[in-house]
């Protein structure tokens, strides 16, 4: 079945590899990025206009449509050809404690980063507090007790209605336990399960196919809304956030990378098409199921990528951890308040926590902000206000360096776990795989 499987991905990786150039995915979504930042630049009444706007928001409520199916048969099928149930609750031991880990390395990063680069001082802002009221609503009834027992769904069927990842993980979990305990009688279902996924995969191939047309409405929108006149004097916040970024994605998680046996450019370029999706519509959420399918074509094994990559969705986010750093030392220095060591090192212990408890919210990496600067200086929270316009800008590369982070996540687990088969990893590292060939994605697994 595996050498059948192998067969069928080289075939259609070959005829990929044949595809005229403007026939390729990735140069598609950079064509459109582009074509959608000079739109909203030269007509920002056009872009602004809700039918194009809808373009981005129509690809993401896609994409979301199968996020919750393909959770759930990869997270229950992986589970289910596992003979040990121990080695279920072992690998989310080790996935948390890598999250948190990696994740105090990008607290830390941004705040060094911030205090060596004070781009804020010299702002003389005078922010206006109205204009953040509603997150800083959102972030007062923000708590972890909440985000726990948010976890259990009201029932099976409204956690695959509302879409939410971490109930949708939970269901799973106990599925496949239950599907494991079935043993020879279970098989059936789980080989249903398991042709479920492909036909899912297929379908994201098939929605893949608008992913240009998505990433051009986004981007339109984006900037006919937001900027470039919204940049103004933010643009060195912008730039430093930027850069900062992509020193955690090259070093950081690089040194990862080489620990386990990888080049981190390299793995960069293999989720090219995920990266160039994720940056035209701002969402991270939308190169999810692609990202788990290559994950598992990279050598990763099915119950690894099931359980990391949903559950970094929620608790490995390195790219909101450097934002929260950055901008609060940024807003303090725009501000003209001066941070103590030790509110300084508030700043890591809260954003640990409300980094957490914010996910699944709308807005969550400013609902995440507020929560932050209440709790380190209330003086702090008008001056929201001050990055409010360019947020936009921000949430980009606050995506982009999640799902970057969760790809690498789960390769190290995967090593850790001694399931990453290094020489598929090598040999598809040098691979283009399209997400949107039907017949290469029904393969996977």
């Amino acid at each position: 079945m595996s050498t059948m499987t192998d067969i069928g991905a080289s075939v259609a990786l070959h005829r990929t590899r044949s595809k005229p150039w403007y026939k390729v995915l990735y140069v598609q979504v950079l064509i459109a990025i582009v074509l959608g930042v000079l739109l909203g630049w030269v007509s920002p009444h056009l872009a602004t206009n809700p039918w194009i706007k809808a373009l981005g928001d129509g690809f993401v409520k896609l994409i979301k449509m199968v996020i919750a199916p393909i959770i759930f048969c990869t997270v229950v099928s992986g589970i289910a050809h596992i003979q040990d149930a121990r080695k279920v609750g072992r690998v989310g031991v080790k996935a948390l404690l890598y999250f948190e880990v990696v994740s105090s390395f990008a607290l830390i990063l941004g705040l060094i980063v911030g205090n060596l680069v004070p781009v804020g001082h010299g702002l003389a802002a005078k922010p206006d507090a109205g204009a953040v009221a509603k997150y800083v609503d959102q972030a007062s009834h923000m708590s972890s007790v909440d985000f726990f027992l948010n976890i259990i769904p009201e029932s099976v069927v409204g956690a695959f209605a509302k879409g939410d990842i971490l109930q949708v993980l939970l269901f799973a979990i106990l599925f496949g336990f239950a599907l494991m305990a079935l043993g020879e009688r279970g098989h059936r279902l789980r080989d249903v399960i398991d042709d479920t996924a492909h036909a899912v995969f297929g379908v994201i191939a098939i929605v893949m196919k608008a992913a240009p047309v998505g990433a051009f409405g986004a981007m339109a929108f984006t900037i006919g809304k937001y900027g470039p006149a919204a940049l103004g004097n933010l643009i060195g916040l912008v730039a430093l956030f930027y850069a900062t970024a992509a020193l955690f994605v090259f070093v950081v998680l690089g040194l990862i990378a080489k620990f386990v046996g990888f080049n981190i450019f390299r793995f960069v370029g293999y989720i090219k098409d995920e990266l160039l999706i994720v940056l035209g519509t701002s969402s991270s959420e939308s190169a999810l199921p692609q990202l788990m399918e290559k994950l598992e074509r990279l050598g990763c094994s099915k119950s690894v990528v099931g359980l990391v990559v949903p559950t970094g969705y929620s608790f490995n986010l390195d790219g909101t951890n450097i934002y929260m750093t950055l901008a609060t030392l940024f807003i303090a220095q725009a501000l003209g308040i001066e941070l103590t060591f030790t509110e300084q090192v508030t700043i890591l212990l809260v954003a640990m926590l409300t980094s957490k408890g914010a996910s699944g919210v709308t807005g969550a990496g400013f609902v995440t902000l507020a929560g932050t600067l209440a709790a380190v200086n209330p003086a702090l929270v008008p001056g929201m206000a001050i990055v409010f316009s360019i947020d936009k800008f921000m949430s980009e590369v606050r995506a982009l360096t999640n799902i970057t982070g969760n790809g690498v996540a789960t390769v190290f687990v995967s090593w850790w776990e001694g399931e990453l088969d290094h020489d598929r990893l090598q040999a598809n590292l040098n691979r283009t795989i399209d997400p949107s060939d039907v017949e290469t994605a029904i393969t996977t697994g």
